[in-house]
């Protein structure tokens, strides 16, 4: 404990005044709560236990109450949250428990105030993971283990929280050991027993083989995360530049990208998936959807799907785009009128319209008059912009605004009777501009599902 400020990143090298640990009641975070109550004594620091009840166990009101009761009596300030699990059929018990802890934990955290979170992962526990990680054919960022401190937006529902784990060169045997010397009374979680859980089939059947034959091999593994983390830390700053190389705005220019080999695309394209937290593909999904950018024809409307988005390349770039399985034929279109509001929401068409004066624009008091509708395209709509040029299909007017395919979609028409108003994306048509002084309005959409522009 008295080292946990050298763990720290340099920005943030001073520990707290308020420090929270995760406290399930069992040996890992026991010892943790009891070590750090003796460093929070010794220099001023206040201490917040986070219990979470899962509610999976039989026991798990009795663990609550166990830790409810240890904290009254180190004078520790206490707090419980129950939790439900959710997506657990599709991720699993052990995994969903995972996920809804720590969202629990740095719920818990934001709530009272708590900047850095003590969790009591040791050495064995690092030494599962990476065994783990390399069972499941991880690359570098897998086996690189945990770090001693990280953040986890993700997990945790906030950037700014650090997580720190203070115990990670700490034995389970020397936690054993130091429970009993201080006669420290902890819970037995009867699910760690269960080997139908990959974690625990290591720690009972696989774990003391390796004890037996290479003793102190938890170090090593340890050793090897390490290696593995300064690894990863070499492609994350190769794929940095890639990025910087390659990037286009909010999307990757082909051309560019072109000029890296197969690996250092694959690498650039897992760095991009990190950096907007996407889960990460396989080694042979991403193989297959480089192979795809890189070969489909010119003008291919390529579209990989990926759990969280879609992959798309249009006009020599690479987007990323939200998953949108919306079938817009089913839509109906909606009548409506503007009575003077600076906005009107379309839940159904996925997006707000907005009304703002304009130099340029509508005549607010025909707009008024209008009784006008929205829906999408059917095919074959045209629109003039400017009398001095020819009336177009809608589909110049995107190709030529250099709206993707996939964008033109989702942009909703404004018409009043047979005459379209409005074509988002696009503009107004020339025959409904006002010609006469006065005040304009102009109209504006703006897409709930994806915001024109912009990518995730």
């Amino acid at each position: 404990m008295a080292a946990l400020a050298v763990t720290l990143p340099a920005s943030g090298s001073q520990v707290p005044a308020r420090l929270a640990i995760a406290y399930s009641g069992g040996l890992d975070s026991s010892v943790l709560l009891h070590a750090a109550v003796r460093y929070a004594v010794a220099h001023g620091v206040k201490l917040v236990a986070l219990h979470i009840h899962h509610g999976i166990s039989p026991n798990a009101d009795q663990w609550q109450a166990h830790c409810a009761e240890a904290c009254a009596r180190l004078d520790i300030e206490f707090h419980t949250q129950r939790i439900a699990l959710s997506n657990s059929d599709k991720s699993g018990v052990e995994e969903a428990a995972r996920i809804s802890r720590y969202a629990a934990l740095g719920a818990l955290c934001r709530q009272h105030q708590v900047p850095l979170l003590l969790t009591a992962h040791h050495l064995d526990d690092q030494a599962e993971t990476v065994l783990l990680q390399l069972l499941r054919g991880s690359g570098a960022a897998g086996l690189s283990g945990m770090d001693s401190w990280n953040t986890a937006p993700t997990l945790l529902g906030d950037a700014t929280l650090l997580m720190v784990r203070p115990l990670l060169k700490v034995s389970r045997a020397a936690m054993e050991e130091y429970a009993a010397a201080q006669q420290l009374a902890y819970v037995e979680d009867e699910s760690n027993h269960d080997p139908r859980y990959a974690r625990n089939a290591l720690r009972q059947q696989v774990m003391p083989v390796l004890a037996q034959y290479f003793p102190g091999f938890q170090e090593r593994f340890s050793r090897s995360a390490g290696h593995m983390q300064t690894t990863q830390k070499l492609l994350v700053g190769l794929a940095a530049q890639d990025m910087a190389l390659c990037a286009d705005g909010a999307c990757l220019d082909m051309g560019r990208l072109r000029q890296l080999n197969p690996e250092r695309i694959d690498n650039l394209l897992r760095y991009w998936f990190g950096l907007h937290h996407l889960r990460m593909p396989s080694s042979a999904w991403l193989s297959e959807m480089r192979q795809q950018l890189l070969e489909a024809k010119a003008d291919a409307q390529l579209c990989v799907t990926h759990p969280d988005c879609h992959i798309r390349r249009h006009r020599n770039r690479v987007f990323l785009t939200p998953r949108d399985d919306v079938d817009r034929s089913e839509i109906e279109p909606q009548d409506f009128r503007w009575n003077g509001e600076t906005a009107i929401a379309f839940p159904e068409f996925g997006g707000v319209m907005y009304f703002e004066p304009a130099e340029q624009g509508l005549a607010a008091d025909w707009l008024r008059g209008q009784a006008l509708q929205i829906q999408y395209r059917a095919g074959g709509e045209k629109l003039k912009l400017a009398f001095n040029r020819p009336t177009k299909a809608l589909k110049y007017h995107y190709q030529a605004f250099d709206v993707p395919p996939w964008e033109r979609e989702q942009l909703p028409l404004v018409r009043s009777g047979k005459q379209i108003v409005f074509a988002s994306g696009i503009g107004f048509d020339c025959h409904v501009l006002a010609t006469e002084p006065g005040p304009h309005i102009g109209l504006r959409w703006e897409s709930d599902i994806l915001p024109l522009s912009q990518y995730i």
